[in-house]
């Protein structure tokens, strides 16, 4: 799979992921191993780039006496993932057309 295009696509499920709550780090990946591979050192520059892109905002909680870096899909979140839907759609004529023609030859 193009890599730009893998990108894209775990960000989106990072986004999903804090679409159903407010997550911190380990969880998230726990919540998306069964769906796409996915490890802790993977998962953090993709938060600071949805952080940073203001799809996400974080805040800290303390557990078990150390402060746990908390993160909450943004509006503008909310919307890539709406966006990154209405795209799949146009990809998915086209995969489909690809699909038909190279079946039938």
């Amino acid at each position: 799979m193009d890599s730009q295009l893998k990108r894209g696509i775990v960000d989106i499920c990072v986004l999903c992921a804090l679409k159903r709550g407010d997550s911190y780090g380990y969880k998230i990946v726990k919540d998306l191993t069964p769906y796409i591979e996915l490890s802790e050192s993977t998962l953090y520059p993709i938060l600071k780039r949805l952080e940073a892109a203001k799809c996400v905002s974080t805040y800290k909680v303390e557990h078990n006496g150390r402060l746990r870096k908390y993160y909450k899909i943004t509006e503008a979140g909310t919307e890539r993932i709406s966006s990154f839907l209405d795209e799949w759609e146009s990809m998915m004529k086209a995969y489909n057309y690809i699909k038909e023609v190279w079946k039938d030859e």
